[in-house]
Parts: structure tokens; C-alpha cells; sequence
């Protein structure tokens, strides 16, 4: 078969690329990271009369508050202020898609443990991280459940619309399919241990302006964050953001709570605030990547070539929404990898849990619903006896199938 003119020249061009000698590009922070000399945000110099401050968290995994007495709080030494739900009033929410569901503080219901109550401002750091210790606060606990499967048993409800892909009729194949398997596959999570934790610095300028040194991945969320919780424009507020010191995806989002938390301190005080949580506090209260289950059934013909699959893919999700509902629908636009399923019916499931809120990590659900699609062919091959990599060459899409972007519908909301 001929090739078309210029799909050679492209060829060509890229074989010259490949003879090319490769050539290394240093970083443009390179020699400061070698260096040891990269300013992250901590090490930004202080300006006088900063505070700090630190996050009060729950002990309980689910529950209401029943009393909460902050007078040890207020009295150690060092403290000058104390922030709860009440010094926010309607704008007690960092939810990124607007759902509402995403305290600053909680103020009567907890929903996971770690979930900050409250924020003590002291004038150093050590004085504010040892009065929050000295908080008490009475629950009364409620049943918690903190997996998908304890979830779905309870009927806790989603914290997202479901999404469904279907086409063609997978039921009725795989009602008359001669070999079919099904299975399930619990895909873990993981936490983003960032370089740098979570911290935010804010400094009051003139006016009421607020300048926010952020260690985020979405400055402009934080600017929108900080004005609406403030009750301000957004361009009261300026956002800066030096270098991140790692992310993955947990300061997509997960920074506009401490940004927050230091602005109001600011704008209250009409001083520099900082805050900074240990490693262990910073990972209890943040989001991590979605664990998954996916639960499939799979018909393929004596070759392995699929004929038909059915899979519910569920996520737990935490305590709200953050960005479930995206993360699990790309995990259904992923599902089938590069392979085509004449009949399909795929599910997402993005489950409440009384669990911390997951949140972005690298991939955002596309390798939970790639490895399902991995798993059910590795399957087939070894009920057919085949080479699994022949069984994936048989089930490549090919130029005239359809895929989910083409064919996909959304229901439920």
C-alpha cells in the first residue's frame, strides 16, 4: 500500500529525531535544589508581627458535637485568637464544585476523623500547636462506616451523580454467552507525602487587600476560595506561588482550607499569619487518591475476542464531593484502555464515606479503570489458553469502533 506524502515526511522527520544526539535541558531551579538554596514557602523570611497558626481536629470518625469549651484554649500562653464555624457564618465552605459540602470547620456534625473544628492563632508556632491540645470537646457518636462495602450495606448515599456508558444489549450477551468470567478487583489508595506540606502565609496590605503565599497547584481556586469566604472580590485577594515542593495532584484543592484558615487570622488580626501542620496532622486531614473496587463481567468467544462486559466501578470517596464525580467518570472513560466491547454497560459509584475526602492524584481515575480493563484480558487469556498478548492484539479498537467519547451517555443528573 502506498503511504501518503506526507505521512513520509513525517516518518522521516522523525527518524531524524531519533538519530539526533539527545541533548539534556537542566531545570531552571536545578542548581538550587543541588544547591540546597530553593526557597520553598517556609523558608521565606518572616515579616514582623507574624502569627501562627494550627487546626483543632476531631478525635471521632463520626458523630455530633455535643460541647465544645475552648477556655484552656484562649488562656495559654501565647494565644490571641481562636477561629470556629462561627467567625465564617455562610461562608463556612471550600467546596471546589460548589456542592456545599466542604466545611472550613465543622460545626455540629463530624464526618471524619481529622476533620478540623477549630484554628488557634498564637504568636509562635510551638504556642499555638500546644493549645490545641488542650480543647474539649464531647461527642456523641454515630455508627461510622468507612468502606465502600460498609457504605453501599448502610445505603449512604453518593456523593456525586452515578454515571453509566452503555451500548448495545450486554445483558442478553452475556446471558447467552458459551464462556464468560466475572471477578473483582480492589484497587488501593495512596497518600501524595508531598516534599513540602500543606502552608499558607498571608500578609494584610492596604485596603483590605490580602496577599496569600500558597503551596497549591491552583492559585486562582485559592484567590476564589479566600474572596468568598472572606465576602470579598477576588480582587481584593492575590495569590502567589514560589514552587510547590510536590504535589501529585493534593494541592489541587486541598490548599484552599489553609489558605483560608491563615486569610481570616489576617484580616482578623490586621497581621501576618502562617500555618503549617506536622506531617502527621497534614496527612490525617487531606485527601488522599481514591481506593477502588470494581466488581465485572466479561464475555469473549473460543479466541478471547469480548464480546460483552458489565462492571460497576466504585471509589471510596470520603466524607464529600471535591472532585469524585470527575475522577470516577474518567475512571468509566478509561475502562476500556484500547480494546473495544461491542455490548457495554459500565457503572461509576462514587461512595460517601465517613472517611477524610479523596481527592486529585496523578492519573485522576484513568489507572483505576485502565488496570480493570488490563485484569478482565489477562482473564480471558488464560481461560482460553492464549498468549495475553495476542488476546489484547484481537481486541485493539480498530478504525470503525466507537469509543466512550463517541458513544457515551450521561444519566442521573
Amino acid at each position: 500500500m502506498n503511504q501518503h506524502p506526507d505521512m513520509a515526511r513525517l516518518a522521516e522527520s522523525d527518524n531524524r529525531k531519533l538519530e539526533a544526539p539527545c541533548k539534556s535541558s537542566a531545570h531552571e531551579s536545578a542548581h538550587l535544589h543541588v544547591a540546597g538554596s530553593a526557597r520553598y514557602l517556609d523558608d521565606l523570611p518572616e515579616v514582623a508581627g507574624t502569627a501562627h497558626a494550627y487546626l483543632g481536629l476531631s478525635t471521632i470518625a463520626h458523630g455530633r458535637i455535643s460541647s465544645l469549651d475552648l477556655e484552656a484554649v484562649h488562656a495559654a500562653s501565647g494565644v490571641v485568637a481562636v477561629l470556629t464555624a462561627a467567625d465564617l457564618g455562610d461562608h463556612n465552605d471550600v467546596s471546589p464544585t460548589g456542592t456545599g459540602d466542604d466545611p472550613v470547620f465543622a460545626e455540629h456534625d463530624i464526618m471524619f476523623h481529622g476533620q478540623p473544628i477549630f484554628a488557634v492563632i498564637a504568636e509562635t508556632r510551638a504556642q499555638a500547636r500546644l493549645a490545641a491540645d488542650l480543647a474539649e470537646v464531647k461527642y456523641d457518636p454515630l455508627p461510622h462506616h468507612l468502606t465502600v462495602e460498609a457504605a453501599r450495606e448502610a445505603s449512604m448515599d453518593l456523593v456525586w451523580p452515578a454515571m453509566r456508558l452503555k451500548r448495545g444489549e450486554p445483558a442478553a450477551t452475556l446471558q447467552a454467552a458459551d464462556q464468560k468470567i466475572g471477578g473483582r478487583m480492589v484497587i488501593g489508595g495512596q497518600d501524595h507525602f508531598y516534599l513540602e506540606g500543606h502552608i499558607a502565609y498571608a500578609v494584610p496590605g492596604e485596603d483590605g487587600d490580602l496577599l496569600i503565599h500558597s503551596s497549591t497547584q491552583h492559585p486562582t481556586e485559592v484567590q476564589h476560595m479566600v474572596a468568598h469566604c472572606l465576602g470579598r472580590v477576588m480582587g481584593d485577594v492575590r495569590v502567589e506561588v514560589r514552587r510547590m515542593g510536590g504535589a501529585f495532584g493534593g494541592k489541587e484543592t486541598q490548599s484552599n482550607l489553609f489558605a483560608v484558615v491563615a486569610a481570616i487570622a489576617a484580616d482578623r488580626l490586621k497581621r501576618p499569619v502562617k500555618i503549617r501542620p506536622d506531617r502527621d496532622d497534614d496527612m490525617i486531614a487531606t485527601g488522599k487518591r481514591h481506593d477502588f473496587v470494581a466488581d465485572y463481567s466479561v464475555a469473549f468467544d473460543e479466541e478471547g475476542l469480548i464480546q460483552a462486559v458489565d462492571a460497576t466501578i466504585a471509589a471510596r470517596c470520603g466524607f464529600s464531593a471535591d472532585l469524585s464525580g470527575p475522577v470516577t467518570d474518567r475512571a468509566l472513560f478509561h475502562a476500556d484502555n484500547c480494546y473495544h466491547y461491542p455490548a457495554v454497560e459500565l457503572r461509576s459509584e462514587p461512595r460517601r464515606t465517613h472517611t477524610v475526602s479523596n481527592t486529585a492524584f496523578r492519573g485522576f481515575g484513568g489507572p483505576q479503570g485502565l488496570i480493570v480493563a488490563e485484569r478482565m484480558v489477562e482473564e480471558i487469556a488464560y481461560a482460553v489458553g492464549k498468549d495475553p498478548l495476542d488476546v489484547r492484539k484481537a481486541n485493539f479498537y480498530g478504525t470503525s469502533n466507537r469509543n466512550p467519547f463517541q458513544a457515551g451517555r450521561r444519566h442521573g443528573q
